[in-house]
Parts: C-alpha cells; structure tokens; sequence
C-alpha cells in the first residue's frame, strides 16, 4: 500500500539509532513488525525470489492470486465471511513490491520506535494492529463495489503518525521537497504531519477505487492514532523534541 514517500531522508533513520543507543529502553515490537514483513515478503511471490513461483506470466498470477488471498476485498468484506473479515489483519504484512516494502519498514523504524517507547510494548502493539484494520476497513466501506486488492501498512503507519503528532509535535522532521531540488530541511511534527494529512484528504477527493494509493486509508488511520492518543495520554505525556521523518502509502495493484 506504500510507495510514494514524497517528503523523506534516509540518514534520518541512522540518526535516529544512534541518538536512541545511549537514551533508553529499545522497541521490540517495532523491530519484530519490521523483520516479520521483510521475512514474509522475501518468501512470498511478491519478491519474486522464489524459483517455485516461476516467472513471467506464472508469477503474476502468483501474485495476483496471492494479494488476493491474503490482502483486502473491499466486495467480499461484507459478506459475513469469517475469512475476509480477518484479511484487514493479514493485509497489514503483505507488500506488492521492494520499494513499497522498504518505503513502510523505514518510516515504521523512525515513528515507530519512537511511539512504542511512549505507549509501551503491549498497547502499541494493539494500537497498531487495531488501528489498521480500521484504516482498512474504512476504506473497504468506502470502496465497497471494488475487487481490487488492498495490501500494505500504511494504514497502520499513519496512525502512528497521527499519535507521533500528538506525543512529539515538536519533534523536528528532516524532509527532502520537490520544488526545492529536495533540498533536505528541518520542521517541526506540528508543521509538516498536518500537511502531508492535508494532501492525503486533497489527494482522496480525486481518487477512484482501482489500483493506486489508498489515500482515505491514510486519513482514517491517522486520526484515529492522533484521537487515540489525545484520549489515553493526554497533555501530560508530550515530548518537545526528537528526530524524525514522514511518509505517504498506496493501494496494490
């Protein structure tokens, strides 16, 4: 569900690790989500290693068949199906490609570990989980005619960034901008996350529900991470500042 990462640094993760190693208690679930995606892409037909998939048009139809099993139908959800009404669970795990892998699993490590240290183990664990599969399942009420697949984290992710926003919003984010020769420049969270959810909204008023980025997805999942955490924390638990970086996701095609 992730591709375009428009406003991004890489070295923002490096730093983020290194000023993490000396600062406190690491983030398991983060990193567990993070190996647990790459392992299961790297066996799945989407990475296109596997020999027993085959190639050309035998692993596309690997693909397709397996983004249909295990990602989201937004036209079978809603047929009491007790298989589809977990596939906004498996979804989450699935990847269509490298880029849409790699894009999720960096912006993951950055907000990620971040958030969990905030919340704790367990609670963002099921932050993230349920999080998700309501970003997931607001998009297939959305979209409910479409037989396109969903697969991806970033409904997830994005509700990540909606409590990032809340917990750290002075925490300065390196972005790389377009218009600027991606000239690498620093922003506060409060600044550049309601932006970037600006542009999703924008973004998903023009959006059909074929192949292409799941822009409402984004939307749901961070509000309701930034409601979820103006809920269970409240004022007192803010951070005024940490580094880190922003993404954007995408719906399978």
């Amino acid at each position: 569900m992730i591709r375009n990462w428009s406003t991004a640094a890489a070295r923002t993760a490096a730093a983020l690790g290194r000023a993490r190693a000396g600062r406190g208690p690491a983030a398991p679930v983060t990193y567990g989500l993070i190996v647990l995606c790459c392992v299961l892409f790297l066996v799945s037909p989407a990475a296109g290693l596997n020999p027993a998939y085959g190639s050309g048009d035998a692993l596309l139809a690997a693909q397709r068949a397996y983004f249909r099993r295990w990602g989201v139908i937004p036209a079978d959800l809603f047929e009491d199906s007790p298989g589809a009404a977990l596939t906004p669970v498996t979804a989450l795990f699935i990847h269509g490609s490298w880029v849409h892998l790699l894009g999720n699993m960096l912006f993951l490590y950055v907000f990620g570990a971040l958030t969990e240290e905030r919340m704790g183990r367990v609670q963002f664990a099921l932050f993230y989980l349920g999080c998700g599969y309501l970003a997931l399942l607001g998009y297939a009420a959305a979209n409910a005619a479409s037989q396109e697949s969903l697969v991806g984290a970033s409904g997830a992710i994005s509700a990540v960034l909606g409590a990032f926003l809340f917990l750290l919003p002075r925490a300065r984010v390196t972005s790389l901008l377009p218009f600027l020769f991606f000239l690498p420049l620093r922003f506060p969270a409060w600044l550049v996350l309601p932006f970037w959810a600006s542009l999703q909204w924008l973004a998903a008023r023009r959006a059909g529900d074929g192949p292409g980025v799941a822009y409402l997805a984004h939307l749901v999942g961070f509000g309701l991470g930034f409601v979820f955490a103006w809920v269970r924390f409240g004022r007192g638990t803010r951070v005024r500042s940490a580094p880190a970086t922003a993404p954007e996701g995408e719906n399978q095609p």
